[in-house]
């Protein structure tokens, strides 16, 4: 009788293929299940990668129309819509299909279906119709999240659409309502916008991105202002009604005026729901939260010993990144390791043009906390390679702890943030200080140098842009 351990993984998103990969090179026999054909889960299938894939062409619109202020003008580009979905629908089933190579490298066994829990060793898999019990040692629960809806639309048509539905991109609407000023919200709308849509988005907060620091957010805002018809700020909608036209909105707050106004379509991009419920957890010691989010330690332990859980159905921050990290601390976990999830920095990305980036503290933060810090910021304004790029309206901002100088947060909004803030996460986890970045020797002419200058600023000693240092 073997004594290897026997690991079954529940969802094959971005956390748990990655803690299934890294079980099975760990030695361990694994069972991923997921309802698709390949792993990748949400993420890769409906979100982060086709979304990506989408924004990178608005990005080559938006930047062929700006040419013109350079002496190069181009006509204005033909979209052919079904090439790009066909090249979106490429780029998703070249990564799925590499997934599942590397599935099979790795010789775990993986299943299309579901899985229910019929205790804390047993799950009930439907696969093909045929449903079948399987024990297993261990059992990591990796079934993330799905898009939250409102009261008055409860419902998804095809006039009222979620992120998913937005990104098969079945025509550009000419007029589309975004409800919900975040990351979602705002890349979407990025999107459609770039394609020709007159986008409107409504938040019902005084600001886009509730939570990111509003210096970052300004930069962004000043190109949105240009890029949407409206943006609705302090303003809910209080109805919808779908008709054979459109769907006419009702709005409430600051923007009331706008009510009753008719769109092509409707966006709902109000955050996202764990999927924690249906899986028979009740059969099980494992115990959720009033919001839904199963409740784990550090090693992503459930009540229930043997249970794990890891990625969007744990709670937030809803990242892809930081469920792989989940998912190999549980991998590591059940092999005996010593591994524990205690990060100090997560890094955040908004990929709208420009991008925002932030990771570890940021100024709303300390703010609420009455931590003790020193802000610096670097204008893109004084970057060379941001001027040769024309994007010279970006920051870059470090925060600093007050008594040691040691990075506590970075934030950037500008292009290419999201591949810049590596890092300030790497910075912050080493301890480093404004003086370690100073001193390190950043490439010129590039963007990462104005991370340099950013802690030279601190110091009153930046080469690029004069701010002497406070006495």
């Amino acid at each position: 009788m073997s004594d290897t351990k026997k690991v079954a993984v529940i969802g094959a998103g971005p956390g748990g293929y990655a803690a299934a990969f890294m079980a099975a090179d760990l030695g361990m026999s694994v069972t991923l299940i997921d309802p698709e054909v390949n792993p990748g889960g949400v993420c890769l299938y409906y979100g982060c990668i086709p979304s990506k894939a989408l924004l990178h062409v608005a990005g080559l619109i938006n930047e062929s129309a700006e040419a013109k202020n350079w002496g190069v003008t181009f006509t204005k580009p033909k979209v052919n819509l079904d090439k790009l979905r066909s090249w979106k629908n490429d780029v998703v089933l070249k990564l799925t299909g590499g997934l599942g190579q590397l599935s099979k490298q790795r010789k775990l066994t993986y299943i299309k279906g579901t899985a229910t829990f019929v205790d804390n060793t047993t799950l009930e898999i439907t696969s093909g119709g045929k449903k079948t019990n399987h024990q297993f040692d261990n059992i990591i629960l990796a079934t993330g999240s799905r898009p939250a809806t409102i009261p008055i639309a409860q419902k998804f048509t095809s006039r009222i659409m979620d992120s998913t539905r937005s990104l098969a991109l079945k025509d550009i609407p000419n007029k589309l309502l975004v409800i919900g000023g975040g990351y979602i919200g705002l890349e979407m709308g990025t999107i459609y916008a770039s394609l020709g849509s007159k986008v409107t988005v409504v938040e019902m907060t005084d600001g886009l991105l509730p939570g990111a620091d509003r210096d970052l957010v300004k930069v962004l805002s000043k190109r949105v202002e240009n890029l949407f018809e409206a943006v609705l700020l302090e303003t809910k909608v209080s109805d919808i009604k779908e008709q054979k036209n459109g769907v006419k909105v009702e709005f409430e707050g600051k923007h009331a005026k706008n009510a009753g106004k008719l769109y092509d379509r409707v966006l709902l991009a109000v955050g996202r729901t764990p999927n924690s419920t249906g899986l028979g957890l009740e059969n099980t010691k494992v115990k959720i939260n009033d919001r839904g989010f199963v409740q784990v330690d550090e090693q992503r332990r459930t009540d229930e010993p043997n249970i794990f859980a890891i990625g969007d159905v744990t709670g937030e921050p809803m990242l892809a990144h930081k469920a792989t990290h989940e998912g190999r601390v549980a991998a590591s976990v059940i092999a005996g390791k010593t591994a524990a999830y205690e990060p100090k920095a997560i890094p955040a990305i908004v990929f709208t043009d420009p991008e925002i980036a932030w990771c570890g503290l940021t100024e709303v933060q300390a703010k609420k906390e009455n931590r003790t810090i020193k802000v610096a910021r670097f204008p893109w304004a004084a970057s060379g390679r941001a001027a040769s790029l024309g994007q010279t309206d970006g920051v870059t901002k470090l925060i600093i702890d007050a008594d040691t100088d040691r990075v506590l947060g970075m934030g950037i909004a500008g292009h290419g943030a999201g591949e810049l803030i590596a890092e300030g996460v790497l910075a912050i986890e080493m301890a480093a200080t404004a003086e370690d970045i100073g001193l390190s020797i950043h490439p010129h002419p590039t963007l990462s140098e104005t991370i340099m200058e950013t802690a030279d600023l601190l110091y009153g000693l930046s080469t690029h842009y004069h701010r002497p240092q406070k006495k």
